[in-house]
């Protein structure tokens, strides 16, 4: 018979009740001291009736982000079995993602459902569309900028470090060696087009398949995700806008295409679920609305502002 493989959860809060571990696992798990650096905590009223039966409380407590802070708890030993019977108890404000430990060690823990709520460091990298190309505003990253950073003037940041013409292999090469300074705890992966995209010079025998390039977006996905890991950052990935594919047959030599831009964002979406890190879906904002956009492609003032609102509705 197969033994189900261990599981680390942090926890902080009402699991390390023994009382509410019977009730969910059946026993008292084992548990081993351990604390989280870079956060403290702010309380959470729970409204699930379930859920405040089992703890006994209606109000727990959730993470933030706090440079200087650090959470005191225990590392819960789960089994398969009880991980599942541990998220099943969460309510849909808690989101279980990957934190590295003050021991240097990896676990589980129970954050913030909305990924930019308990953030204060901020790292955008992407293309031309995440750096504000057509918005002397700064894009939809600009307007992210002035409101994170009037809620807490002393301790937010949003460093926009997006290049123009950037594609997932060029960000996961150039973001390592950009985050040292900045001492992000969230990193915003503004993952556009730009993968999707084929010269428009190449024969269509010779278009490569979308699906034949996922092993690859995967693997700078995944090279992105250690990087935050790295940094104890939380990575938030932002996905494709939607296009006016009838004004981009030829775009500065690429071709872009509804189908392909489609495949991307599924694709994304897919990847992200089953690695546990949070998805920004930024394609409904401007579904079929090309008087939204400058050229097809890159959105129009009020086209960021629309973006910067769908971002806004995971940080409030």
């Amino acid at each position: 018979m197969t033994e189900s493989r261990p599981h680390a959860l942090f926890c902080f809060d009402t699991l390390l009740d023994p009382q509410v571990q019977t009730t969910l696992f059946g026993r008292t798990v084992p548990t081993t001291t351990a604390s989280l650096a870079g956060h403290t905590t702010r309380p959470l009223t729970i409204t699930d009736e379930s859920v405040i039966a089992t703890s006994g409380r209606p109000e727990h407590l959730t993470l933030v982000r706090d440079f200087g802070g650090t959470v005191e708890g225990a590392v819960l030993h789960l089994t398969d079995q009880e991980l599942a019977a541990a998220d099943a108890c969460e309510v849909d404000d808690y989101a279980r993602r990957r934190v590295v430990l003050t021991s240097g060690r990896t676990a589980w823990a129970y954050l913030d459902a909305r990924p930019l709520r308990p953030a204060a460091r901020i790292v955008i990298v992407g293309d031309s569309i995440a750096y504000g190309r057509c918005d002397p505003q700064g894009g939809w990253a600009g307007h992210l900028a002035a409101t994170h950073i009037a809620s807490n003037e002393n301790a937010h940041r949003v460093f926009n470090l997006a290049i123009p013409g950037s594609t997932l292999a060029d960000v996961a090469q150039q973001t390592p060696p950009l985050l040292v300074p900045r001492h992000p705890d969230t990193l915003v992966v503004a993952a556009g087009i730009n993968d999707s995209a084929v010269p428009v010079a190449a024969p269509d025998t010779q278009v490569p398949h979308l699906a034949d390039h996922l092993a690859s977006l995967a693997d700078h996905l995944a090279s992105l995700a250690a990087t935050a890991q790295r940094h104890n950052a939380r990575m938030v990935v932002a996905g494709p806008s939607w296009l006016d594919e009838t004004r981009l047959d030829d775009y500065e030599g690429l071709r872009f295409t509804t189908a392909r831009a489609l495949t991307l964002r599924v694709t994304l979406q897919a990847w992200c679920e089953d690695h546990h890190i949070d998805f920004i879906d930024m394609w409904e904002p401007l579904r079929d609305q090309p008087h939204q956009f400058v050229d097809g492609v890159h959105p129009t003032p009020d086209g960021h502002k629309e973006l910067y609102r769908q971002l806004s509705s995971h940080s409030c």
